[in-house]
């Protein structure tokens, strides 16, 4: 038990479906509602990178290690197990990616990417399947698939496989995001202005990531609570500001502007600033 001003919290090490819990003033809340708290009053990183991600996966095991690995590396994971619940869920929700498997219960995956494309979605979809027949991976990608992964696959391929398209899908062909003096490496995780390392708590990181995926446009508030969490975050929360505000001090470099009403645009910093 650790005693902080106003408040105070019980790490509880203990495991429910997957989900790490905190005890907070007699709440029990789930992982993605400790980890800003924790984040916030402890300092405690709990991640590595960004963005909201859906898998779609039939198989239990395999769905569980999918998002395991996926979670690991610091993304927000929702997860389906058949076509009609990943369907609704990549129709409703903003995802930056989605992990879809083609042999699907109730929706098979070619319709549910079919169903997404003719509905508008644009998000990159990296299909997995057992078959490994080109006829079928020509098809996927008729369907609107961006890439494709035949089981059985290392997890490491698909990780590397994700973010090659998170960062094609945000107009960025290498690794590094670059913003001024501001370097932010996906692969690694790491942090630098003008070559200095910068030490970020893992929420931090996930926020300027995706603020540097999107530079040069304006990103709102609820745009950036829907892809840094899932869908039972405290939406009226004021963690995005007070992580906005650490960045800054930790940066110390004019790159996130506040564009009153509207959200935050990341932008280079003006000659001579």
């Amino acid at each position: 038990m650790m005693t902080l001003p106003r408040r105070t919290y019980f790490w509880i090490a203990c495991r429910y479906e997957e989900k790490v819990t905190l005890q907070y003033e007699s709440r029990s809340l789930p992982v993605h509602a400790a980890r800003p708290l924790l984040e916030a009053y402890c300092a405690i990183p709990l991640a590595e990178t960004s963005l909201r991600l859906l898998v779609v996966e039939d198989d239990p095991d395999l769905n569980r290690q999918l998002t395991t690995a996926l979670t690991d590396a610091g993304y927000v994971v929702d997860r389906a197990f058949d076509g009609e619940e990943g369907h609704y869920l990549g129709d409703s929700e903003p995802y930056d990616a989605i992990v879809l498997d083609i042999g699907l219960p109730k929706m098979d995956g070619i319709s549910v990417l079919e169903a997404w494309r003719r509905n508008g979605r644009v998000m990159p979809v990296l299909i997995l399947t057992a078959r490994d027949r080109w006829s079928d991976k020509v098809q996927g990608f008729d369907a609107g698939a961006d890439d494709y992964v035949a089981k059985p696959f290392h997890l490491e391929e698909v990780l590397a496989r994700i973010r090659a398209l998170l960062r094609r899908s945000a107009g960025h062909a290498q690794s590094e995001l670059t913003c001024g003096p501001v370097t932010l490496d996906t692969r690694t995780g790491r942090v630098s202005v003008s070559g200095n390392p910068i030490k970020m708590t893992s929420h931090e990181y996930r926020l300027l990531a995706y603020l540097m995926h999107h530079s040069g446009r304006v990103v709102s508030r609820t745009e950036l609570v829907e892809h840094l969490y899932d869908q039972d975050f405290d939406r009226d929360s004021n963690t995005i500001e007070v992580f906005v505000g650490r960045i800054r001090k930790k940066l110390d470099v004019d790159i996130i502007q506040t564009v009153r009403g509207l959200g935050y645009l990341l932008t280079p910093p003006s000659p001579g600033t």
